[in-house]
């Protein structure tokens, strides 16, 4: 039998000079010639590798012969090890699974097949990552704390925006569509964010403001969610300065699966009936939502869509949209290892955003006039790539990416604004040694904006950055990155930042991981941030050019212990950290009169992006997850978390009352439990926030004769106890892969607040119907066919 192999030769990514060509040139980056060769009659052997359980091809699992040399399995779960005559050790690794060894005996010519099945490890402390490195690892052996979201939560709950999802894990706060890690962000209106949000590994914040638009990832189709809490500039550059947030989706598994889920519901009345006296009837709202995965023969195929209703339980607050993606893989025929593709995200919207109360009593779900701007949206990605593992597993991937973003304002054009996004990344990860991981490459930037609200302007960067981990022992784990990035805004603003990360994991006991780490981190102000000039209401927002970089460091010391007690395995996870920002940007609201104005009026009155000066965020962060068994039957599982941060305003007077950071909460808890008995489930989900302590002081004051926010000093005065927001659901499994659902949102009808004048939703009704078709497990092709 005669067995081809390759060999790659690539061109380097060059990128000319010159904004104005870069998007083209960075498509244009790598090119990839194999030459075949072979040896008649080798002596060695092939096989494929799958879950025990689930029969899912697994790629990328470590073959070793007797630690001497060894290869991997590739896109189709195939492998093939040459070897000499005689007996060999042969072992079988991946991460989340048990190592398998297996003892074979060949004679000269001999060729053998021998297929593989491996089992998860029973305590889950082992879930596959790859944002903590840009590789796969152990979740257990990262030195950095990270939190994992997996599907089966974002779908059982009926998430329709992947915000929600996000601001239910401890530690992170989403406040008006802005994440918050362990208290590194305030309340900016959208504009800026100090946590870099990726989609398959690739920033998704538009070019004109760093806003994530939540709504627009295909929650549809989510593989993992992975959460790192800390400065992860080093490996991600500008915005990852409080963390990183990276939504994988899903490829096609061995069957091909599709899934469609209906839904509607309504909001209840609030607790305080003179909320909504203005109602005719209960605001309703509904929604579909579909996916399709398959394997054909060497491509892989995604199809999603998602159509949204949602009338508001606010005046002209509403939302509609549509939305559609698709993913599509082709794995090579002729050549092993090699891939490509193209990822691709669509949705068309028409919205209208909430700002500001009328007032804090029955006027508190109407809306001040002239704040109601209703907007229609349109937002696009495409994302070609390629990728190649050679034979030695390492990898070599081009990921590029084309984001455009649009919004118009049929009744304030003076707001109108666009803005498009191009992105390049090239990376290399390989094993130069056997206890190795080392992962480089270069990424290029350049955005366009044109907007009547920002004006038009052009931002671009271009980074280099290297992270190693290093195995010293079967214990002893040590990581190191370095990041170099230079941006330019409209080719007079010019910044340059070189930072640095480093952290070590050790493996204690069994299950017991001690981990430090320290990172440094910076962020560039967006554009929003420096050229934003609007009103809304009697709230004005003015610009600043003159802002400046905000950068940081963050350092935590962590240890995760993983138990398994009869039928219950799970973990603790324990960390300390302590966070420092200078040049911190907060959005401020004050007078900014101009010099050439005696006497300040109400038109120099609002919000502009300041630098504060310096901060310290110190705090504690606990969580628990695990699995088992109540009884026969019935199982349970289960998260929670509690976070305590003290956020200080090095610039305030030290008093503890007077210099914590603004719209932060001190203490938060949130957790999910979800029970199982046959085909019966339940679950519940709570959020715990202690009271906001500090807000802007002119919120609560008169300014100028003017009450901005009327009746919200009186209104935190009697709402100051902290909330406690309860949401359940039940469901049951019918025959043919049938779900229907009934969810409860804010249970206790809690009246509470988010950032000032903004009431969140009362109670809601949920009826939720998921239907599930799987075909026949399809074989992929091996690749020696």
């Amino acid at each position: 039998m005669r067995l081809k192999y390759t060999e790659m030769y690539r061109t380097p990514l060059s990128i000319l000079s010159g904004t104005s060509q870069l998007p083209v040139k960075m498509i244009l980056a790598i090119f990839l010639f194999f030459t075949i060769t072979a040896e008649a009659q080798q002596t060695g052997i092939r096989g494929n590798i799958k879950d025990a359980d689930t029969h899912e091809i697994l790629t990328g699992v470590n073959v070793i012969e007797e630690g001497l040399h060894g290869t991997s399995t590739d896109d189709s779960g195939n492998y093939w090890l040459k070897l000499s005559p005689g007996s060999h050790l042969i072992s079988y690794s991946f991460v989340g699974y048990s190592s398998l060894s297996k003892i074979i005996r060949l004679k000269a010519g001999d060729s053998l097949t021998l297929n593989i099945f491996l089992k998860h490890e029973s305590v889950n402390l082992n879930t596959a990552v790859v944002s903590a490195g840009k590789f796969r690892q152990k979740l257990s052996n990262i030195t950095v704390s990270m939190t994992v979201i997996k599907p089966d939560f974002i779908q059982n709950t009926n998430t329709v925006n992947m915000e929600t999802a996000i601001n239910h894990i401890p530690g992170v706060q989403v406040m008006d569509g802005q994440a918050s890690i362990r208290g590194g962000g305030g309340y900016s209106y959208g504009a800026g964010s100090r946590v870099l949000v990726l989609l398959d590994g690739l920033p998704i914040l538009t070019a004109d403001a760093g806003q994530v638009k939540w709504d627009f990832l295909p929650i549809e189709n989510i593989d993992q969610v992975e959460i790192i809490k800390g400065a992860a500039s080093a490996l991600y550059g500008s915005s990852a300065l409080n963390g990183v947030i990276n939504i994988r989706t899903a490829w096609p598994g061995l069957r091909p699966k599709t899934r469609i889920t209906l839904y509607s519901g309504f909001y209840d009345r609030p607790a305080r009936k003179d909320l909504a006296w203005w109602w005719k009837s209960n605001p309703w709202m509904s929604g579909i939502r579909f996916s399709h995965s398959q394997k054909i023969k060497h491509t892989d195929l995604v199809l999603g869509a998602d159509v949204l209703k949602n009338d508001g339980y606010r005046q002209d607050n509403f939302e509609r949209h549509l939305r559609l993606d698709f993913k599509v893989r082709q794995r090579s025929k002729r050549i092993i290892g090699l891939s490509y593709g193209l990822n691709s995200n669509i949705q068309w919207q028409h919205t209208s955003d909430f700002f500001i109360w009328q007032n804090a009593d029955s006027g508190a779900f109407l809306q001040m006039p002239g704040t109601i701007a209703p907007t229609r949206a349109y937002r696009f990605n495409a994302d070609p790539w390629i990728e190649y593992y050679d034979r030695h597993n390492n990898s070599h991937s081009l990921r590029t990416r084309y984001f455009k973003v649009q919004n118009r304002f049929k009744d304030s054009p003076d707001k109108n604004s666009g803005s498009e996004m191009y992105y390049s990344q090239y990376q290399f990860h390989g094993h130069f040694i056997k206890q190795l991981d080392l992962s480089a490459g270069f990424s290029a930037l350049y955005g366009n904006t044109r907007s009547a609200l920002y004006g038009n302007h052009q931002n671009s960067s271009l980074a280099l950055y290297i992270q190693a981990n290093y195995r010293w022992s079967k214990r002893l784990i040590t990581s190191a990155g370095f990041r170099w990035e230079d941006y330019r805004l409209d080719q007079h603003d010019n910044k340059t930042a070189p930072v640095l990360r480093a952290g070590i994991n050790y493996q204690m006991a069994s299950y017991t991981y001690l981990r430090a780490s320290f990172g440094q981190g910076f962020r560039f102000p967006s554009v929003a941030e420096k050229y934003t000039a609007t009103s809304l209401g009697n709230i004005n927002i003015f610009p600043n050019p003159a802002l400046k970089p905000e950068k940081g460091w963050s350092s935590e010391i962590g240890v995760k212990q993983g138990f398994k007690i009869r039928n219950w395995t799970g973990f603790l996870d324990l960390a300390a950290f302590w966070t420092e920002y200078h040049n911190m940007i907060e959005f401020e609201f004050g007078i900014y009169k101009p010099d050439s104005v005696a006497i300040a009026s109400i038109h120099d009155l609002g919000f502009k992006s300041l630098n504060i000066g310096q901060a310290k965020i110190q705090g504690i962060d606990f969580s628990v997850q695990g699995t088992g068994k109540l009884a026969n039957h019935l199982s349970m599982r289960a998260f929670a978390g509690y976070t305590y941060k003290n956020p200080v305003d090095l610039s305030l007077a030290d008093t503890v009352q007077n210099n914590i950071l603004k719209y932060r909460y001190r203490h938060s808890a949130k957790g999910d439990i979800a029970f199982q008995y046959k085909k019966a489930e339940a679950g519940i989900s709570f959020i715990y926030n202690s009271f906001m302590e500090r807000i802007d002081k002119a919120f609560e004051d008169k300014i100028l004769g003017t009450e901005i926010f009327p009746g919200l000093k009186t209104y935190r005065q009697t709402h100051d106890k902290g909330n406690l927001v309860l949401d359940i659901r039940f469901a049951y499994n019918f025959p043919k892969q049938i779900r229907l659902s009934f969810l409860v949102n804010n249970l206790m009808n809690r009246e509470y607040m988010g950032r000032p004048g903004d009431i969140r939703p009362p109670r809601s009704f949920i009826l939720q119907l998921k239907w599930g078709l799987q075909g026949k497990i399809i074989h992929s092709p091996s690749y020696n066919n």
